[in-house]
């Protein structure tokens, strides 16, 4: 097997690369030049709008892992560019390199309303007003349209082995005014990582899985966690369910967390 993953130097490609190549599987990287990616990986150089970088990032894979997105700018034209076209380009180049290829994309859940009245489940309805879902949502779409054997993989707030990506919580709850008892689903880069295996089994294929783990878990207590308190509240909570995700139908699949809950991570000092 051989697998082409997008977005190999980003906070989950690289982690997600470093355990294949471990594993002993055939890894190409899609990178920008002058970029590294994890020995043992090979790496072609290009990106998402460069034709004949991605010709020869496909030919011939027998997988996919689409993890390539931009969502940290301020510039919503640069997160359309990067989500939606990016991602037409390399289906076309699948379909014309590598058609039997399947493809796993990660999405968000961030794509579910903000007003749900229960945990997101797969087939709920979404209406993303921001940038970075609406333009997931989008490049959901024309995946599941592409003909490809494709799978979804919603991913809640990813976190753990050093990624630093709890830290980030405190900026973004002054940024969106949101309350410290917000809850959110989560799940460990591990695990990330182990749902994409499961998904390149085939188990997934044609379907949208929510990715989370056992415990979802709010602001302030992610906050804390990571040594930077935010201010606490008792106000009323609104969008009650925002951020929260139902694990079921990937639990009917087989999966598993190994890593359930942000405290275990914490007590294990994997965060």
């Amino acid at each position: 097997m051989t697998i082409l993953v997008t977005g190999g130097t980003g906070l989950v490609g690289s982690r997600l690369l470093r355990r294949f190549v471990d594993a002993g599987v055939d890894c190409r990287a899609l990178v920008r030049p002058g970029k590294e990616v994890f020995a043992g990986a090979t790496p072609v150089e290009g990106d998402l709008f460069d034709t004949d970088s991605l010709k020869q990032a496909v030919d011939g894979v027998s997988a996919i892992v689409h993890l390539a997105a931009v969502f940290r700018t301020l510039n919503d034209d640069d997160v359309w560019r990067a989500n939606l076209d990016g991602t037409k380009n390399l289906i076309a180049a699948a379909i014309a390199h590598a058609p039997q290829a399947r493809f796993v994309m990660a999405s968000t859940s961030l794509v579910y309303n903000a007003d749900a009245s229960h945990p997101a489940l797969e087939d709920d309805s979404t209406n993303p007003k921001l940038a970075y879902p609406a333009s997931k949502i989008a490049a959901e779409i024309e995946l599941r349209n592409s003909g490809l054997n494709w799978s979804i993989l919603r991913l809640g707030f990813v976190y753990g082995d050093g990624d630093g990506h709890l830290a980030s919580v405190p900026p973004l709850v002054a940024r969106f005014k949101w309350h410290p008892a917000k809850t959110f689903s989560l799940v460990h880069q591990r695990d990330v990582a182990g749902a994409v295996e499961l998904a390149l089994t085939g188990a997934m294929d044609g379907q949208v899985v929510n990715i989370c783990d056992d415990a979802p878990t709010t602001l302030y207590e992610m906050a804390s966690l990571v040594g930077s308190p935010i201010e606490a509240s008792a106000e009323p909570l609104t969008d009650p369910w925002m951020g929260r995700m139902d694990g079921s139908r990937l639990r009917s699949l087989g999966f598993q967390p190994t890593v359930p809950t942000l405290y275990q991570a914490a007590q294990q000092g994997i965060l």
